[in-house]
């Protein structure tokens, strides 16, 4: 499932700080990654951001759609703790794979 980011002697503490707020705080610490210079220029930090900005949006949408029908009331607390899993496996230094997401952002060249 999670599989460590190669150049590991690369990452610092900063880029596995920003990679789990990626995850924790979705779509708002991904854009502000994404438009800093120096950090959308890291690669893991990159990858992070953008796997979270996609997983950000669907968690948006499947919010939408299932609290609209009341299902929202346990798949929205899944998804959450999905999310701050992700982020701790990110502060630990890993790269996480998202099912779907992950394939979809490396075909898009995004990560």
């Amino acid at each position: 499932m999670d599989q460590q980011f190669t150049p590991s002697a690369d990452i610092t503490s900063d880029d596995k700080l920003w990679a789990m707020l990626c995850y924790v705080i979705p779509v708002i610490v991904p854009i502000i990654v994404l438009v800093m210079e120096d950090k959308k220029n890291r690669p893991f930090i990159k990858a992070h951001a953008m796997q979270s900005l996609v997983w950000g949006l669907v968690y948006g949408v499947i919010g939408g759609v299932t609290s609209a029908i009341f299902i929202g009331l346990c798949i929205l607390p899944l998804c959450w703790f999905l999310s701050i899993y992700w982020g701790v496996q990110a502060y630990q230094g890993k790269f996480v794979n998202i099912p779907v997401i992950t394939d979809f952002t490396k075909k898009q060249g995004w990560a």
